[in-house]
């Protein structure tokens, strides 16, 4: 993705591509590149993409949480006037686009969910933030990856950076916890848009018996699992990703 970064209305996000939209939200302690070959795949497809850039660790600490994300997103929404979109999201940007879908069904079209949060999520533990700890953040960092390879330096560089910025711990440790209150299961059944789940069949974030949970409780659902892979499908299994969303947005867009 080579995209630039737009700067308008206060709010900062990457768009390409002309159709049907497709926005891409990243998780906590993510950022708009876990999506580099979905945004490439999908505007060479026939659709536009927007990844906004979700702020993690801009909103003042009172809204700071899953709430203060979703009014985010109404914003963004209503400054780009985007109506019948489909929402993707991985961990809590997932987390966000079910609240979203809750509080505003007439503009979705479809959701896609890939290591959401919403129900349970295993991430750092009692033990987070170990500051000053890089081994440990390389181990953590390494665990949402079935292929530990996917863990560059680059990437666990960032996050040591994060977790070692005062600012940082403190709404990442705020949204975690918000993430937790804020627990989905008795809005599911009111979700009635399609909805595709796509798994890593060795996510340790959000373990599969999560995406069972949200399969049983969400009443238009599909669950496709990705074997050999963690908690970020759409970067450690690229292709097999894209290949199940493409399919999923022929058979299922209206």
């Amino acid at each position: 993705m080579l995209a630039e970064r737009k700067e308008e209305g206060g709010f900062r996000y990457v768009e390409g591509g002309e159709g049907h939209p497709l926005i891409l939200l990243h998780g906590l302690m993510g950022g708009l590149s876990n999506f580099d070959s979905v945004y490439d795949f999908f505007t060479e497809k026939g659709y536009k993409v927007i990844l906004p850039e979700m702020p993690m660790y801009s909103l003042p600490l009172i809204k700071t949480h899953i709430n203060g994300l979703s009014k985010f997103l109404e914003s963004f929404f209503e400054f780009k006037k985007l109506t019948n979109i489909t929402l993707i999201g991985n961990s809590l940007g997932g987390h966000v686009g079910l609240v979203y879908s809750k509080n505003h069904p007439e503009r979705i079209n479809s959701l896609v969910l890939t290591g959401s949060s919403g129900l349970y999520e295993n991430a750092f533990g009692d033990s987070f933030p170990r500051r000053g700890d890089y081994e440990y953040i390389k181990r953590k960092t390494e665990d949402v990856f079935f292929n530990k390879e996917v863990a560059s330096k680059e990437l666990v560089d960032e996050v040591f950076a994060s977790v070692n910025d005062r600012n940082k711990v403190i709404r990442t440790l705020a949204f975690s916890k918000s993430a937790i209150r804020h627990n989905m299961a008795p809005d599911l059944p009111q979700l009635k848009m399609p909805i595709c789940l796509i798994w890593g069949r060795q996510d340790a974030v959000t373990p599969p018996d999560i995406a069972v949970k949200f399969h049983e409780l969400l009443p238009d659902s599909e669950l496709n699992w990705i074997e050999n892979c963690g908690h970020a499908a759409m970067m450690e299994r690229p292709d097999e990703f894209n290949t199940i969303l493409y399919d999923f947005l022929k058979r299922r867009l209206k």
